[in-house]
């Protein structure tokens, strides 16, 4: 299981702490990567280096949580994070867009961040929450079209929000499977039978701030 999670920090008020904290976690439990905001890229790419950690995937977020911002400065973010030491940038895609039916916007937006990355894994929080499964299906075909390396479920940010959901996950896999792009489950994975359902249901990656809970239970 431990292989599959990227241990997770994101709230506002993350001091530097509890960002060593997440850190010490992913290197003892051998956790795949942290998921951290980008003003922490830069330490925990450092941290990880001198404690044994080189393996641990840096991750961080951007156009974060909303996604609302321009595709010009989602780009600057990546090119920032990467010069800072990320190993893979997860972006918010535009949801408003894609309701809008702006489907060219999405690609190239996408197509832009992927080059940015310079080589980097791509992952696109689609936000399912926020969306019909038509559109979560459609999301998914932009993504591939774009070039990203993966489709997440969510931020975990969005109010009254359930997160990642098995359905959401299964209809995610089955519209990118052939396409060699992974699934990232986030958002309300609390614990392992929750971790384990999403699993199963195609996701290959799990975005969560409860992972030492997970692999203790």
């Amino acid at each position: 299981m431990n292989e599959y999670i990227e241990h997770t920090l994101l709230k506002q008020d993350a001091t530097r702490e509890e960002v060593k904290k997440l850190l010490d976690e992913a290197v003892k439990y051998e956790f795949l990567g942290v998921c951290v905001n980008p003003c922490n890229v830069n330490f925990a790419r450092q941290y990880l280096n001198e404690t044994e950690g080189e393996k641990v995937k840096v991750v961080t977020v951007i156009g974060f949580p909303l996604g609302q911002s321009t595709t010009e400065t989602k780009i600057l973010e990546t090119i920032d994070a990467v010069k800072n030491g990320a190993d893979e940038i997860d972006t918010v895609i535009n949801a408003g867009r894609l309701k809008d039916g702006d489907y060219d916007y999405i690609t190239d937006e996408i197509r832009s961040i992927k080059a940015a990355c310079q080589g980097r894994v791509l992952k696109v929080i689609l936000e399912t929450d926020l969306l019909t499964k038509d559109e979560i299906k459609k999301a998914c075909e932009l993504c591939i079209k774009g070039g990203a390396d993966f489709v997440k479920t969510s931020t975990g940010f969005v109010k009254n929000g359930v997160g990642a959901k098995v359905e959401d996950v299964k209809l995610m896999y089955e519209t990118v499977k052939t396409s060699g792009l992974g699934v990232k489950a986030s958002g309300g994975i609390r614990d392992r039978e929750t971790a384990q359902k999403m699993i199963e249901a195609g996701a290959t990656r799990l975005g969560t701030s409860s992972g030492v809970k997970i692999i203790s239970e």
